[in-house]
């Protein structure tokens, strides 16, 4: 059952005592002959996705590592400039081979994204949002494998988190509606600094940013409500085949 969530599995067990290779063998098998109709067939990714989501993995660890080697800078304030002097130069020369690799990462995903019409094309659709960049729009191809894999964006907005959810039953229990923890994080961080940067830059979504914060809503919620119209207008974009047009500037 490829693609499957694992914990979708677990779930569907019921009450369970104790856990070894041999019950667990039936309960997948016993899980994908119930669930046969559902079954939908799949494909696996073009080559120029799996190539991109492999450097993105690349980038990321390349990301944290510059962050690492950064702290040593730290000990700088609590130590002699003679013993700090003995890891500064070495330092130094890692950070720029980090940075060298992070900018021909980069690099190569961009001709990636270039040697492909229809990728190409997408790229360009997505980053005429703004708020929306480089590496959102990258990791947004890659997630929705050339948009290919969701219908709507509210499909995607659930996958990253931004659909809210109701939690509730009867009279007796009224929890509040929020976001479920099970989505694509990454996605869901990126999102979020697009979102900060949008109600900086968009007149539209700083209007709405403003006007629902003053009406007392949480400043989270309502970025929350900006990242999911972020989508909304990427799937608007992609559907359409024309870049994002802000028609705040044609209002009286």
């Amino acid at each position: 059952m490829a693609g499957v969530p694992a914990v979708e599995v677990k779930r569907s067990k019921g009450i369970a005592r104790g856990k070894d290779d041999k019950t667990d063998s039936k309960d997948i098998a016993f899980y994908a002959c119930t669930n046969t109709h559902k079954l939908r067939p799949s494909a696996m990714p073009a080559r120029s996705i799996q190539q991109l989501k492999l450097l993105f993995a690349e980038r990321e660890k390349v990301l944290k590592a510059q962050s690492i080697f950064a702290r040593t800078a730290e000990n700088k304030e609590f130590v002699s400039k003679e013993v700090f002097d003995t890891v500064e130069a070495l330092n130094r020369s890692i950070t720029n081979k980090l940075n060298k690799s992070l900018t021909e990462i980069e690099a190569k995903m961009l001709d990636i994204i270039a040697s492909k019409e229809q990728l190409c094309q997408q790229y360009k659709l997505v980053t005429s949002i703004p708020g929306i960049g480089t590496q959102t729009a990258i990791y947004l191809l890659i997630a929705t494998k050339g948009f290919e894999v969701f219908e709507n964006w509210r499909q995607l907005a659930c996958y990253a988190g931004v659909a809210p959810f109701p939690y509730q039953s009867g009279t007796s229990i009224k929890g509040r509606t929020k976001v479920h923890p099970l989505a694509d994080k990454k996605l869901k961080s990126l999102l979020n600094m697009c979102a900060m940067v949008a109600v900086r830059h968009d007149n539209e979504l700083k209007v709405y940013y403003k006007r629902k914060t003053a009406e007392g809503k949480s400043k989270m919620l309502v970025i929350n409500n900006v990242r999911a119209k972020l989508l909304a207008r990427v799937f608007a974009v992609i559907n359409r085949g024309t870049p994002f047009v802000n028609t705040c500037k044609f209002a009286a």
